[in-house]
């Protein structure tokens, strides 16, 4: 066999375990796709009517079509945070100083990590996505080529926090730190676009959420999907997700290449 043969069997396997930990203990993922939902909830029936008013809209149903791409992209910030506990585990546990004597491919490790946390994420999507639609989002308007943009904007996007949890998971001691290592992959999301207009914020605040990787995103998605201004948020968002699946790459590869003390 090929080096490459080689490499795509070593990842293949590497997948199918990641995705047996996940079908065996999928409680992990549960409880990170609760957050997303019960904010959607919350958001929609509890301050739908309210922040629907504050942004001049006409009720509910503005802001449920509002407030639903900011939470699909939260969805995948809360979930990618399964894959910095299970590759901290897998650390923690000696599985990986194991892996690093066996005649398997290096990167595959990772790689079956990062693979499986992307389905898992786009899953999730889909589950929220479905919630979503149950209580009345819908987007008539957007085009079979912006649906396919927006689900190359999602993968892309999963692909990019990823990686960075993933390093973050190397980088932790155990499960416990690499969860709170990876919460600002939910809180950037509260700190966005997702719930109110940038320019409905404080003046000095503004800065802070225009300039982090979710706002464009949630721009992008929110165009696509419902007909709105992109701009330059289209640019913004692949330049974020191709900097951070970069930066999380290299950051997971050097943690990983590193000798163990």
């Amino acid at each position: 066999m090929s080096s490459l043969s080689l490499a795509v069997r070593d990842c293949s396997t590497m997948l199918r375990r990641n995705l047996l930990h996940a079908r065996r203990y999928p409680s992990l993922t549960l409880n990170l796709l609760l957050t997303p939902v019960m904010l959607l909830l919350l958001f929609v029936y509890i301050f739908g009517d309210v922040m629907s008013a504050g942004m001049g809209g006409a009720g509910r149903s503005d802001y449920i079509a509002y407030v639903v791409p900011g939470i699909l992209l939260m969805t995948i910030g809360s979930t990618v945070i399964g894959a910095a506990v299970s590759v901290s585990t897998d650390m923690s546990e000696g599985i990986i100083a194991r892996f690093r004597t066996m005649a398997i491919h290096r990167s595959s490790v990772l790689v079956g990590h990062v693979v499986g946390s992307v389905l898992q994420v786009l899953a999730s999507v889909v589950l929220v996505g479905a919630v979503a639609v149950a209580i009345g989002f819908r987007s008539t308007d957007a085009t079979a080529l912006e649906w396919l943009a927006a689900f190359g904007l999602i993968a892309l996007f999963a692909l990019a926090l990823t990686w960075i949890a993933v390093g973050m998971g190397m980088a932790s001691p155990n499960a416990e730190a690499a969860s709170n290592s990876a919460m600002p992959l939910i809180l950037l999301p509260l700190i966005s676009s997702a719930f109110t207009p940038v320019e409905a914020m404080p003046g000095w605040f503004q800065p802070i959420a225009q300039y982090q990787p979710f706002t464009p995103a949630i721009e992008t998605l929110r165009g696509l999907l419902l007909g709105t201004e992109i701009g330059y948020n289209g640019w913004l968002a692949v330049a974020w997700s191709i900097g951070l699946a970069v930066l999380g790459y290299r950051w997971s590869a050097a943690s990983f290449n590193r000798d163990p003390k």
